[in-house]
């Protein structure tokens, strides 16, 4: 049995006596991450209270099945799912990543059957979803089942290398929370320093553009495509481009065929049915331009769009 413990001569790992002698050790009643032996050479992580006096443990739920000696257990878990990642992913590996973010997929083979919503939209005939495709979305879709989607140094990480593979394109210091919603991510193209906060959802279906630092708030939606009144199946579709340096505020919603301007700022609740220039404040139901934005002159990165404390996830 080993204790992670990150002190001593030793490195990262420090022996643990399995039958204390009972003098009084400084482990004694103390939390912390144990490594047990199981059989088969298999090596568990678990949490537990070890005991000096009995040699007990006691246990908590397993957190992982793998042992990381000279790295954490995030980057660790990262780097097995990148490497899984660049098959494809494969069914097999799409199999061991759902495992490995805690959401297994149940019984065996179900990969092979299993089809997306996005299967079913009539786009699909058009934007043809390849195995590959289909099981990054589910692989994104699924995470925010998972417990790990709340541990923001792996989410935030995880959800990129997903991104990068999904999307049209997606560039640098990519930072999407739980529940981002898309229908095709082959259609949907996203520049630098991006930060997309919980519950967006972009109907992808004719195509969508966000720009190098554009910051999307809680609960936006965006919309590319708009239906017939009197026949429901005849659909129009109008892409949506948001320059960069914009700025989409809470429940706002964005309909077919609009640009967001460099530097525009669209207020929370607006309903967004027609282009909003360069650097201007809309807000309302429909939108309308309020104002200029109150940029003190500044443009680009002189607008500091940091999203996080220390810039946090924008350092690649």
């Amino acid at each position: 049995m080993v204790e992670i413990d990150g002190s001593g001569a030793g490195g990262p790992f420090k022996d643990v006596p399995e039958n204390p002698d009972g003098q009084g050790d400084k482990t004694q009643g103390r939390k912390t991450l144990l490594l047990v032996e199981r059989g088969a050479g298999i090596q568990v992580y678990v949490f537990g209270i070890f005991t000096a006096i009995t040699g007990s443990i006691i246990t908590e739920p397993t957190i992982h099945t793998r042992m990381y000696p000279h790295e954490n257990a995030v980057t660790g878990l990262l780097n097995d799912i990148r490497d899984l990642l660049s098959r494809g992913p494969d069914e097999e590996a799409t199999d061991e990543i759902l495992r490995l973010i805690g959401v297994p997929m149940p019984g065996n083979n179900l990969l092979y059957d299993a089809r997306i919503y996005s299967d079913y939209l009539p786009k699909s005939e058009e934007l043809i979803i390849t195995p590959e495709k289909r099981h990054l979305h589910l692989l994104w879709d699924a995470f925010d089942r998972s417990p790990l989607s709340l541990a923001v140094n792996f989410a935030f990480p995880f959800r990129r290398m997903i991104a990068r593979q999904l999307f049209s394109a997606c560039g640098k210091n990519f930072c999407a929370e739980c529940e981002m919603r898309f229908n095709f991510g082959h259609t949907l193209t996203v520049g630098d320093d991006v930060f997309i906060n919980r519950g967006l959802f972009i109907d992808t279906k004719g195509g969508v553009t966000i720009g190098n630092a554009v910051g999307i708030g809680e609960f936006v939606r965006i919309f590319t495509h708009s239906h017939g009144e009197a026949n429901h199946a005849e659909r129009t579709y109008a892409p949506v481009t948001i320059e960069p340096y914009a700025k989409i505020y809470t429940n706002a919603m964005i309909l077919p065929g609009v640009t967001i301007g460099e530097g525009a700022i669209v207020g929370g609740g607006a309903v967004v049915t027609k282009d909003v220039p360069p650097w201007t404040l809309v807000a309302g139901v429909p939108a309308k331009a309020i104002r200029e934005r109150m940029t003190e002159g500044k443009r680009g990165p002189a607008l500091n769009h940091i999203w996080l404390a220390h810039g946090a996830f924008q350092d690649e």
